[in-house]
């Protein structure tokens, strides 16, 4: 693999990223413990060293799976950049269980630490806003473990644009650690992060690293219009596929994804990941495979070279309906150039401390 920085960092990551929503079989469809260790043990061996799972998934085994088997497969914990979530609360009738709140953030990452087996977490990820804790609250108790040693590096997810933004310039402002990542579903069939949330995350110096990139599995090659309501798939059912119809707009994607996977002698899901890793801003698309055949499939799209004419062809199809933001930008054209087309290249950009210095405004 090739190497990408997330974001305005030095952390160095894999364009993908092996998901841990899949590791371990406690929510009766993931990978059992000792097929997880296989799937995590060939995801190294091709080159991955970026691991991403949260205190959540599969009730806590997914982070204990990982640290149970990355000292096998890995000459040492250094190698590999392991990120985990916090926020959801796994301790019912606890109302400090979960959320942002000070309380809650350090005794989760206590408790991550625990299940991975290891003394940091190389990126530490809010899994879901949390709007009854204040951002200054979260922000601050984020950069203390940074500065603590148990954390390196912060990212979020589940929040809208300008509330990242705020987070993340009041950070600079006050010389707290900042965002270097924004985790957001993103594929073919979601598009609509590109308006403000994929634009942000370019200005304010985060990587996008997209999850569900096969919109949990519809874009694996499983499903085509021969096979409509008749594959079942327990974790689709609560997203339309399992047992049901999909759409024109799905098949028509489906068909198009068919016909460039069939002339460049690869999968279904190697065309649709190539499709997302190779989008501005993404530096590492995360993927969850419950097999090693799932995961051989994935690390296809490493070696699939789209080209402009197929991507565009798949564009077309998966263009999202215009909202405020893309309807305003045809009128702006006119409004503010006369109609001309203005083709300036932006300048590089500076560093965020070069960007909001304190007291410049």
């Amino acid at each position: 693999m090739n190497y990408n920085t997330l974001g305005r960092s030095g952390l160095k990551v894999s364009p993908l990223c092996l998901g841990g929503m899949t590791l371990g079989d406690d929510w009766g469809w993931g990978a059992s413990a000792a097929e997880s260790e296989k799937i995590i043990a060939g995801f190294i061996e091709a080159g991955g060293n970026f691991i991403d799972t949260s205190n959540v998934y599969t009730n806590g085994h997914s982070e204990k799976i990982i640290g149970d088997t990355i000292g096998r497969y890995s000459s040492t914990r250094t190698h590999m950049v392991i990120g985990t979530k916090f926020a959801a609360n796994i301790y019912p009738g606890d109302p400090n269980g979960g959320g942002t709140g000070t309380k809650s953030i350090m005794e989760n990452c206590h408790q991550s630490l625990r299940r991975l087996q290891t003394d940091y977490i190389d990126l530490y990820w809010i899994h879901q806003w949390d709007w009854n804790t204040p951002f200054e609250e979260i922000m601050r108790t984020l950069d203390n473990l940074v500065k603590s040693g148990k954390v390196r590096y912060i990212g979020v997810s589940y929040a809208p644009a300008w509330k990242i933004a705020q987070a993340q310039t009041t950070a600079i402002l006050k010389d707290w650690t900042p965002f270097i990542g924004l985790q957001i579903e993103y594929s073919l069939l979601e598009r609509t992060i590109e308006d403000e949330l994929v634009p942000m995350a370019a200005e304010l110096g985060m990587g996008v690293m997209p999850w569900s990139p096969l919109k949990g599995g519809i874009l694996s090659g499983k499903y085509d219009r021969s096979n409509q309501g008749k594959v079942q798939d327990s974790r689709m059912v609560d997203n339309g596929a399992g047992g049901a119809k999909l759409g024109e707009k799905e098949l028509a994607i489906l068909d198009k994804l068919t016909e460039i996977a069939t002339a460049h002698n690869t999968t279904i899901a190697a065309v649709a990941l190539a499709w997302v890793i190779n989008k501005p801003g993404i530096s590492s698309t995360i993927i969850g495979v419950r097999k090693l055949a799932q995961l051989a499939s994935n690390l296809a799209a490493l070696d699939t070279r789209l080209s402009m004419e197929e991507i565009a062809a798949l564009d077309a199809l998966s263009t999202p309906p215009p909202t405020f933001v893309t309807n305003y930008r045809p009128y702006s054209k006119m409004f503010l150039h006369g109609g001309i087309e203005i083709n300036g290249s932006k300048p590089a950009a500076l560093p965020l401390t070069q960007q909001m210095t304190p007291g410049k405004y």
